[in-house]
């Protein structure tokens, strides 16, 4: 095998076309959220659970249309992080960035953890470790690696889901009563759903992250980001029919796995395990995919030197930013196996609604030659992620300004240092 490159930075290669780059965003999206989302999502909107999943994706909309129009205009790898720093400024690109870093492998751990309490509780961080070393080994050896293997694991989570709804409709006890919209819906409970759910849809962000590694960006980004995302509303839309038809908004709010427990009250109790199965393998397809977005993100950050150049070495011969790879994995590695941080992400909600505030910014100021999208959808966008942040528990809200404000802090000491060496 040849070694890895040394020192200078290299363009990643494009290997990803339009199929693969969808798989990507189904793979993010259709992950673990749609098995755990749904309960907390209705404990804070009650009956107006569907209302809150349509606020949801009209805000993923506007936002997946900003990000795909300016990974068009910048197919580099980074998403927001480019797309601040060319059109806002460095310092609001470097902001970006910093919240999607921290904030997703935050995520990233989380999720390994929930990989591991799916299939051997009594072990959970142990195999969250080695659902991490096994990611990051895939990503290591190539971004077409991570497609296979993405593929695989979205064919058999759409199968569980498929099973999941043809279970309920079919052998469950429906009553299109439970989809009423009752009193115990307000205006700040669906907000606060909408901001759960939010995150399920987030996934598209991906495809933009490795615009680098894409055939065709200009053509190919525009066409996934909106395809991907339209395919998950049709499964998320589906799926919660389904399960509120059989449980009803308040069952499913006390329950803490929805899908199992709604083929169970369907009767199938035989599918429990498989749906179980399957969320731990949608768990792993959002780690994957997160994994490659924060990789790819931080390799954007060193070649600015906004984190350490070292990590912006590309893999001679795997054309992949390998050291940022590894440093990630390790990370994620180290906090699955000393903390659990499953309660402790709050944060994150609020510094990737924050990212993508700056996408919608940014697309803002794309002019008529550049393709920008209408005026409208980013105007949308910003306002929409500005209240589902804002309508996040307030220790969710705190964590993740005080999140913002130490890597705005690190960043001005980083210019002071700067400055007083040039002078």
């Amino acid at each position: 095998m040849e070694g890895p490159t040394a020192a200078v930075p290299e363009q990643l290669r494009r290997r990803l076309g339009m199929f693969d780059a969808v798989v990507i965003g189904l793979g993010a999206m259709i992950g673990a959220g749609i098995f755990s989302a749904l309960a907390p999502a209705a404990r804070a909107a009650g009956s107006g659970l569907l209302v809150g999943l349509a606020v949801a994706a009209v805000v993923a909309y506007c936002n997946a249309t900003s990000s795909a129009r300016l990974a068009a205009r910048y197919p580099a790898s980074g998403g927001t992080y480019v797309y601040g720093r060319e059109r806002l400024g460095d310092f609001w690109g470097y902001l970006a960035g910093w919240g999607f870093v921290v904030g997703k492998i935050a995520s990233c751990a989380a999720i390994a953890l929930t990989v591991g309490l799916y299939v051997w509780p009594d072990q959970a961080h142990a195999v969250a470790v080695a659902a991490v070393a096994a990611l990051t080994a895939v990503n290591y050896v190539g971004i077409e690696k991570s497609a296979v293997v993405t593929r695989v694991i979205v064919a058999a989570v759409l199968a569980v889901l498929a099973m999941v709804v043809v279970a309920t409709l079919g052998w469950g006890s429906t009553e299109a009563t439970r989809l009423d919209i009752g009193a115990d819906a307000s205006a700040g409970g669906i907000l606060q759903a909408a901001g759960l759910l939010f995150f399920a849809f987030a996934g598209y962000a991906r495809i933009a992250t490795l615009g680098e590694e894409v055939r065709e960006p200009a053509r190919t980004i525009p066409r996934a980001i909106p395809l991907a995302l339209g395919i998950t509303l049709g499964v998320y839309g589906i799926v919660a029919v389904a399960v509120l038809l059989v449980l009803g908004p308040q069952r499913l709010a006390a329950t803490a796995a929805p899908l199992s427990d709604a083929v169970d009250a369907a009767g199938m109790h035989w599918l429990a395990p498989l749906v179980r199965a399957g969320a731990a393998v949608a768990a792993l397809g959002s780690l994957l995919a997160l994994v490659l977005g924060v990789s790819r993100t931080t390799l954007a950050m060193a070649r600015d030197r906004h984190l350490p150049h070292a990590l912006a070495a590309v893999h001679r011969r795997f054309k992949v930013p390998h050291r940022a790879e590894l440093l990630v994995g390790a990370v994620v590695a180290v906090l699955v196996a000393t903390t659990d941080l499953r309660s402790a992400i709050g944060f994150s909600s609020f510094a990737v609604l924050v990212y993508y505030a700056i996408a919608n910014v940014s697309a803002w100021t794309l002019t008529r030659a550049e393709n920008r999208p209408p005026r409208i959808i980013p105007i949308v966008g910003l306002a929409g992620c500005l209240a589902l942040a804002f309508a996040l528990p307030i220790s969710s809200v705190i964590s993740g300004a005080s999140v913002l404000a130490a890597g705005a802090a690190a960043y001005g000491i980083r210019r002071l240092i700067t400055a007083r060496r040039g002078t």
